[in-house]
């Protein structure tokens, strides 16, 4: 794909969504971290509807583990994965008391050793926490890059993640996920994508199958 062709996408999803940004309410590192582990396999909204009440009763990490890892569980228990998310908060929050003075830390490699942190999460963290110029591959960000060209089928999510960074601009890196976020959760659905309005439909994969008119088999009678 030509720099030209990729300008084009990254443009016109932009003229769709000028204000994408991240939905996981928080207001620190610590909160965003928190916000995204728990996004695992979760939408954002049932986490933002989780996190309203977990933030006013949890604000540091000497917080989560102050209480029975079952109080825990009790008040994620609407998030999928719940134990397991709140094994992974504890161990975090002590990691955190114990490495960084209860502090998040701002480099990805430190991020990452982070108990429930994966590339992605970090990724989150350190662009919109830290202002770090970063591409965080999620569902939605994998799916639509895949369709429009921007990467190949059977790439893995780390593949995408490269060529998504090769191909934009490291200063657009940021803006260009939260966008790619938004036009893959309101528009490019997984199961409905809204091909019949959408301005990328001849660099779309799925929407040139799915919009392909049907050809009519005439039925043969005998006489």
């Amino acid at each position: 794909m030509t720099q030209k062709a990729v300008r084009h996408i990254l443009d016109t999803i932009g003229e769709l969504f000028p204000d994408a940004h991240c939905e996981l309410h928080h207001s620190n590192p610590f909160e965003l971290t928190i916000a995204v582990l728990l996004s695992a396999q979760c939408t954002d909204e049932t986490v933002n509807k989780v996190t309203k009440d977990l933030f006013q009763k949890y604000t540091k990490p000497e917080d989560y583990l102050a209480v029975p890892p079952e109080e825990l569980e009790q008040d994620i228990r609407r998030i999928g994965l719940f134990r397991n998310k709140a094994s992974h908060i504890r161990k975090l929050c002590q990691m955190l008391l114990d490495k960084y003075d209860g502090q998040i830390p701002e480099k990805h490699e430190q991020l990452v050793e982070l108990p429930g942190v994966g590339r992605k999460t970090a990724n989150v963290v350190v662009s919109n926490a830290f202002g770090v110029p970063a591409i965080a591959v999620d569902t939605h960000v994998e799916r639509v890059s895949k369709r429009l060209g921007l990467a190949a089928e059977e790439d893995s999510v780390l593949e995408v993640e490269k060529k998504l960074m090769k191909k934009v601009p490291r200063e657009e890196w940021t803006q260009t996920h939260h966008r790619l976020i938004f036009f893959g959760r309101y528009h490019c659905k997984a199961q409905n994508p809204n091909c019949e309005l959408c301005p990328l439909l001849d660099r779309c994969r799925e929407g040139k199958k799915r919009m392909k008119p049907k050809t009519t088999r005439k039925t043969i009678t005998n006489q």
